[in-house]
């Protein structure tokens, strides 16, 4: 007897310290932590819940609800594994039990079901992880009640999954209706309907539809502010995003004023090189030099001074962007950068700012030429110059751990206004330029890599 209760009580502590989750935001999901000197290891950590299993079944029976959770528990932990063919059988099977002890419709069944939808999610089979969570929204709904935040959580998933499956309106309006539900909880400014209402603007954008997702934004915005306030950076993204969209949508004044005020903001939070910031002066700056475009029929003079200050926010981007890879490259982490995953995150960043602020000041200084009207067909040089350091720059940091497709598509947005000004006869003609034929070759490379990728983003 005695025995048999330090099994069970061992059992118990396998099943506690395997059931220890925290939600992580970013992944959209549970990340499953150990605990104990025992599990310094995963595959030692197997050993132990497949012992798990046999002693709950020696305590409780073979059939009995104690097993459907220990075989859960080693689902779980195959799933954290990446073993998923062993992972399925183990959920699979504690749904059965589940299912004998209780019944189709029971409350536990619904949760498994949306456990395995879960799983099945992770590993992109959307059909089956569909199935699940749809049986296990119809449990919840008839057990909890159609405004139970447990219902809203499996509506919400089963609205991602339908969106990956090209289902668009069933998908919002699942999403909508569990953002109602968590609202009219009181949860309305929780970070899970936060994040709901962000994958919910991430829709709309996706699908051109600007204003939905201007308004959802603005929304979410309203929400940080008063939760937070300005001193907070996720207010400050949360800007960050509106003005994004009110930028695609024309709305150029109020998307300046907006980032104006994130830089500001950030100012005061961040150290002046934070890449952040540099970030923050190349979105600014792109709005300056859409505006002085507007402008150029208008008012030339005010179009000149608008990209005076576009060139200024653009040149103190280069200047921090560079400042930033040369202290990484100056610490000798260009090929091992992995190892520090914040330093390797702003390495990345700073390369991909760089060249997009780059290719902008180049774009400025063509359209800072072709205003002076005085001058025929003035030579680019300054415009060159600047499109080749992209060439270089891109040279520095090839095939090292920065060298990320994101990274090459905007070196590849760079050869190609690079190419295209050569073509059009009015650079240089320096030696040792970069020759056209050289880039056209190196664009139609890159094109082939970057189509795979394209084709996920769209």
């Amino acid at each position: 007897m005695v025995l048999r209760m330090v099994r069970l009580l061992d059992y118990a502590k396998w099943r506690m310290v395997l059931l220890y989750r925290i939600y992580i935001p970013q992944s959209g999901g549970f990340l499953l932590i150990l605990l104990g000197t025992y599990f310094c290891r995963l595959e030692d950590a197997e050993k132990y819940f497949i012992s798990a299993i046999q002693e709950a079944k020696e305590g409780f029976g073979e059939r009995d609800p104690h097993v459907a959770s220990a075989f859960n528990n080693l689902a779980e932990l195959y799933r954290v594994m990446k073993t998923f063919d062993k992972a399925e059988p183990m959920y699979l099977e504690a749904i059965n039990i589940l299912e004998e002890s209780y019944g189709t419709e029971d409350i536990r069944v619904g949760s498994a079901l949306h456990n395995l939808g879960q799983f099945y999610l992770v590993q992109r089979k959307l059909k089956e992880s569909c199935n699940c969570y749809e049986r296990a929204l119809k449990i919840k709904g008839r057990v909890l009640g159609f405004g139970h935040v447990d219902y809203a959580d499996t509506m919400y998933h089963l609205g991602t999954v339908l969106y990956l499956l090209g289902e668009e309106k069933d998908s919002e309006a699942l999403i909508q209706d569990s953002i109602r539900i968590l609202e009219e909880g009181g949860l309305g400014e929780s970070i899970l309907c936060i994040r709901r209402l962000r994958y919910l603007a991430k829709m709309h954008m996706k699908s051109n539809n600007l204003l939905e997702a201007e308004n959802v934004q603005r929304k979410i915005l309203h929400i940080m502010e008063l939760s937070k306030g300005w001193n907070s950076l996720e207010t400050i993204n949360s800007a960050d995003g509106l003005a994004s969209t009110l930028y695609a949508n024309g709305c150029l004044k109020e998307a300046q004023e907006l980032l104006e005020r994130c830089l500001d903001a950030r100012k005061s939070l961040l150290p002046e090189d934070h890449i952040q910031i540099a970030a923050n002066m190349l979105h600014i700056a792109r709005v300056v030099m859409l505006s002085s475009n507007e402008l150029k029929a208008t008012d030339v003079s005010k179009a000149v001074t608008a990209t005076d200050r576009a060139r200024e926010l653009l040149n103190n981007s280069i200047r921090i962007s560079r400042g930033i890879l040369y202290t990484i490259s100056k610490r000798g982490e260009k090929k091992e950068i992995h190892k520090d995953g914040g330093s390797g995150k702003d390495g990345r960043t700073a390369l991909i700012i760089l060249l997009q602020s780059l290719d902008s000041l180049g774009n400025l200084e063509i359209t800072v030429q072709e205003m002076q009207v005085s001058k025929k067909d003035p030579l680019l040089i300054e415009a060159e110059n600047l499109l080749t350091q992209c060439f270089s720059t891109y040279q520095k940091f090839k095939g090292s751990t920065f060298d990320t497709l994101e990274v090459k598509a905007e070196y590849c947005t760079c050869l190609k206004r690079l190419s295209s000004l050569i073509s059009s006869g009015r650079t240089s003609k320096q030696t040792g330029r970069v020759s056209l034929e050289d880039l056209k070759d190196e664009i139609s490379r890159l094109e082939v890599e970057l189509s795979p990728y394209r084709k996920q983003k769209s």
